[in-house]
């Protein structure tokens, strides 16, 4: 057992590192349904969800950096100091896609919201569920089973999420004749199929955390 993995049973767990994980997990899960909500609805309704999502962007950045903040000023951490960082850094990294998303959607003023953007939106918020039921075991590493659990769904999203972004994409070429509405729903698509590569980076964090202290 490493010293920093003695030192852990003397660190004021719910005083530092874990609060701020799980501020960081509830905070996605708030960005992924707001834009789960604003792709369904109409045009002009979207605009106060998409500027939430702006603050909740900015939120999860603050996290990030208070996380980083924690690790420079504290010698012991409850786990690697590598694993903390790849885990508020990965996190930070699905907010930012889906916050991209947004922004393309704001950007282009598409109108018209198709199954697969809402579906892939649904999915993204499902996998960002599992990443906050994963972070709030990280408190207690005797249910670790629970961690890898909600680390195989969210990889069974991604493999979802690809085979929802391929058919799309198929379908715009097969159907849509203008090149501009093919551009714009293509980047729509790409980015939110982006996002659950990106949650299921943080399950691989997840799974690594949890195997080095099971």
């Amino acid at each position: 057992m490493s010293i920093n993995s003695i030192f852990q049973f003397l660190v004021p767990k719910d005083k530092k590192f874990f609060p701020l994980f799980e501020e960081a997990s509830s905070n996605l899960i708030e960005l992924a349904s707001n834009l789960h909500e604003a792709v369904n609805l109409p045009l002009k309704e979207r605009e106060v969800l998409f500027h939430k999502i702006d603050e909740l962007e900015q939120r999860g950045e603050d996290i990030t950096r208070q996380t980083n903040l924690e690790l420079s000023k504290n010698f012991i951490t409850p786990f690697d100091r590598e694993d903390i960082h790849s885990l508020v850094t990965s996190i930070d990294n699905v907010a930012d896609r889906l916050h991209g998303a947004s922004s393309i959607m704001r950007l282009y003023q598409v109108d018209k919201i198709t199954k697969s953007i809402r579906k892939l939106t649904e999915i993204n918020l499902e996998a960002c569920q599992n990443i906050e039921i994963a972070v709030k075991e990280l408190r207690d590493f005797k249910n670790a089973h629970k961690i890898k659990a909600a680390c195989a769904k969210i990889s069974k999203l991604e493999n979802k999420s690809d085979n929802v972004y391929n058919k799309a994409v198929f379908e715009i070429f097969e159907n849509e004749t203008d090149a501009k509405s093919i551009i714009k729903y293509k980047e729509v698509l790409s980015i939110l199929e982006s996002a659950t590569d990106k949650c299921k980076s943080v399950a691989s964090v997840l799974e690594s955390i949890a195997v080095k202290h099971s």
